[in-house]
């Protein structure tokens, strides 16, 4: 699988750079094969990309910056094989490994949490020292969820199998087992309900290349309903980008944004509230 090999369609906004020019590289990977609750995300892609057509400017007041003067190209979807777990993660990283391997920042738009472990394994194979930053309502810590260690909710534990826990800081959880929490207070750099202690402490991660990722389910269900496993009691807009903010010293080397399961909110306004959470994370990862 190549970036060749890619679903083309309609492109994020303004993200329509030569891919030989870009320094990122948007790329769909809808996968939701082990999603426990809700599933849908495999949707979420080309929902978020639809979504911008109409509804959303490239500009962002909020870094006052637009899309259209940074150098992002959309390489479309990845056609992954719903019932093959194993075949579609190889793709998955099969396609981070050539953008990483052209010295580009790949961005991918899932699909559930578990598309982040090929991803984070692709670039830990080119940046030995990476470190996760994890905004999330789950920590992801369970070794087996229905008997599977490969899971949306074990994602997290596979990664600290890999790096340890050190290296890992989970931001505005809220949700989870005792022994998780037990293991996350132990074991990672753990900033939960909220993203304001870590924000106070955000530039101490230095200059190591960091990998971001952001399940959706972050924030307030009231916010966005339209995700596989919603949780009260979480984070509104004002406060991600207050989050946002607090990423600017770093440097972020890659980065996913999942769990939008887009049909499940026949509203829309999940889907636009990512979407705008997207234009602000790349916005955000590129100052």
């Amino acid at each position: 699988m190549s970036l060749s090999d890619l679903i083309q369609g309609a492109a994020f906004l303004e993200c329509e750079a030569a891919l030989e020019d870009a320094h990122t590289v948007i790329v769909g990977a809808g996968y939701d094969g082990t999603s426990s609750y809700r599933a849908g995300s495999r949707f979420a892609p080309q929902a978020v990309r639809s979504e911008t057509l109409y509804s959303l400017e490239s500009y962002s007041p909020y870094f006052n910056r637009d899309l259209s003067s940074l150098a992002i190209h959309d390489a479309g979807d990845i056609d992954l094989p719903f019932g093959d777990k194993s075949s579609a993660l190889k793709m998955i990283r099969s396609v981070a490994d050539e953008i990483l391997d052209m010295d580009k920042q790949p961005f991918f738009i899932g699909g559930e949490h578990l598309i982040t472990l090929p991803l984070f394994e692709a670039a830990l194979q080119k940046y030995n020292n990476l470190h996760l930053i994890q905004l999330d309502a789950h920590l992801d810590l369970m070794d087996m969820l229905f008997g599977d260690r490969l899971s949306h909710g074990t994602v997290v534990r596979r990664i600290m199998d890999r790096i340890g826990g050190e290296r890992i800081f989970q931001v505005g959880v809220r949700s989870g087992s005792q022994e998780e929490f037990e293991l996350a207070r132990e074991k990672t750099r753990f900033f939960p309900f909220n993203t304001m202690e870590f924000n106070k402490t955000a530039e101490t991660i230095g200059d190591v290349p960091v990998y971001l990722t952001v399940d959706l389910d972050v924030f307030d269900s009231s916010l966005i309903p339209g995700t596989g496993t919603p949780e009260a009691g979480g984070i509104f807009f004002p406060e991600f980008m207050q989050f946002m903010q607090a990423l600017q010293p770093l440097n972020i080397v890659a980065c996913d944004v999942v769990e939008l399961a887009p049909r499940i909110d026949p509203t829309g306004a999940s889907t636009a509230a990512a979407s705008k959470i997207i234009r602000e994370m790349l916005l955000g990862v590129n100052c």
